[in-house]
């Protein structure tokens, strides 16, 4: 029972899953730095390279589901551990590779690893006292946001001063860290969920995200006119409701969408996106405005290493704050939480206005965005488990980790449109342009806003399924 584990023992727990998701989100932007020098690197041609970031994507939106449902069924102390070999693996084959084909398969198995972070959050439902819960779940969330953080200046420090490879040998001695410290430190969980693994519903719904994900992030490159992209936009929905047939005729589906369709659980998925969105967008802005040239009169000339490390404090803060959404939470409910953490968001977008032209005025709306990140992230897993039975806390989970994805996917595409018809010309190249900059902070400001208007239609006191009233006392269900 979560409740006798012991104070000392629950700490330990809190900090080897806190990790892991730092290691784990530490993976996904690993690569960013070397984005220019990938062709070259690994003898490909740019449109070849961009696998390299896309597959990562893809790879984790589509087992992330799959991993959760297992931790269901199989133990998430258990899906953890084997969560952490496709890092290590990963790891080594990139360090090894000397062209994109060893290199993609690596980033693919780095991204399966993704699912670490919604099976730490259920395992703490199942290991945590009431009154540890939330401040643990907020910690748990704001590891992405450490992990991003550091990934960026240390990248961008051995990219440059030493050998790429050996980032991705330092990343699989941490991966193998992390696998020994939940051996060793995170109990074994209940297992409350019967049946077994839908693998119809496994290749329906990684189909269609597959077709959604891939059409979202290179339609820009394809165009979003050509067939290939209108393709692949047009099929996703058609798997995705063939799957939702599916997945309903399912006495034990991969996502259970009639508790999917709860009203709590409908809103914070949609609220998910929308963050996840706001989450996104702010740094695509911020990365690109600090390392245009100065000549551009809005760009600040930063170098690489110069830009993540003004970037770096700003995942702290997400981390600090976290403490902060957990004690909101206990306090008033993780749906003000979600709302307050959404208007902050919302407060840093708006603050740019007047903060674009300099380097502290940037790292300040960094800093404001992550902070409201950092607590609204925390709340969405209170929101999920408090109104999905304990038999579903790891797959409704990853379901909720998925939504996020797509916002951020969904951000990568729209700001990459904008600022592709926002232009400038410099030198004889074109560059986006302060307008086009200042229009995707103005869009991530409306869609946070309209976040917390999704929050706030969130029910305060929802209905509760049977299964849900034998863990009515749990310090996860809405108060």
């Amino acid at each position: 029972m979560a409740d006798s584990t012991p104070t000392t023992r629950s700490g330990g727990i809190v900090s080897v899953l806190a990790v892991t998701g730092v290691v784990a989100a530490f993976m996904h932007t690993l690569v960013v730095p070397l984005i220019g020098q990938l062709p070259s690197m690994l003898h490909t041609t740019p449109s070849g390279a961009a696998w390299v970031i896309t597959v990562t994507l893809l790879a984790g939106a589509v087992t992330t589901p799959v991993i959760g449902r297992l931790g269901d069924l199989y133990g998430k102390r258990r899906m953890l551990l084997i969560s952490t070999f496709p890092l290590i693996a990963g790891s080594v084959i990139s360090a090894l590779a000397d062209t994109a084909a060893p290199m993609i398969i690596g980033r693919g198995l780095q991204g399966m690893g993704m699912g670490v972070i919604p099976l730490g959050i259920s395992a703490m439902r199942d290991l945590l006292p009431p009154e540890r819960l939330h401040s643990a779940i907020a910690l748990m969330s704001s590891s992405m946001g450490i992990g991003g953080a550091v990934a960026m200046p240390i990248a961008s420090t051995v990219a440059e001063y030493a050998s790429w490879r050996a980032l991705f040998w330092g990343s699989a001695a941490l991966s193998a860290l992390v696998a020994v410290l939940i051996w060793l430190l995170v109990p074994a969980t209940p297992t409350r969920a019967t049946g077994r693994l839908d693998v119809v519903g496994v290749l329906g719904l990684g189909a269609g995200l597959v077709c959604l994900l891939l059409g979202v992030s290179n339609g820009a490159d394809w165009g979003w006119a050509s067939g290939t992209t209108i393709g692949l936009l047009a099929a996703s929905p058609i798997i995705l409701v063939v799957w939702g047939w599916w997945e309903l005729r399912r006495s034990d589906p991969l996502v259970d969408l009639r508790v999917t369709a709860r009203k709590q659980v409908l809103l914070t998925n949609l609220a998910s996106i929308l963050v996840g969105f706001a989450m996104y967008a702010q740094s695509l802005v911020v990365m690109q405005v600090l390392q245009l040239p100065e000549a551009t009169g809005y760009g600040l000339g930063q170098s690489m290493l110069a830009a993540g490390l003004w970037m770096a404090p700003s995942g702290l803060v997400m981390t600090a704050v976290s403490p902060l959404g957990g004690r909101l939470s206990a306090a008033r409910g993780p749906k003000v939480t979600l709302i307050v953490g959404s208007l902050v968001i919302a407060l840093g977008y708006g603050s740019s206005m007047a903060l674009l032209g300099s380097t502290w005025g940037l790292l300040i709306v960094a800093c404001v965005c992550n902070m409201g990140i950092g607590v609204a992230y925390g709340a969405m897993p209170a929101l999920i488990m408090g109104a999905v039975p304990p038999s579903d806390t790891a797959a409704a989970n990853s379901f909720n980790s998925l939504m996020r994805s797509i916002g951020t996917s969904v951000s990568a595409a729209l700001v990459g449109v904008v600022l592709a018809q926002m232009t400038v010309r410099l030198g004889g190249h074109t560059l986006p342009s302060e307008s086009g900059f200042r229009t995707c902070m103005l869009i991530g400001c409306g869609i946070a806003l309209l976040a917390a208007a999704t929050a706030s239609a969130i029910p305060a006191h929802p209905a509760r399924s049977s299964d849900d009233d034998a863990v009515a006392t749990e310090a996860v269900a809405v108060s």
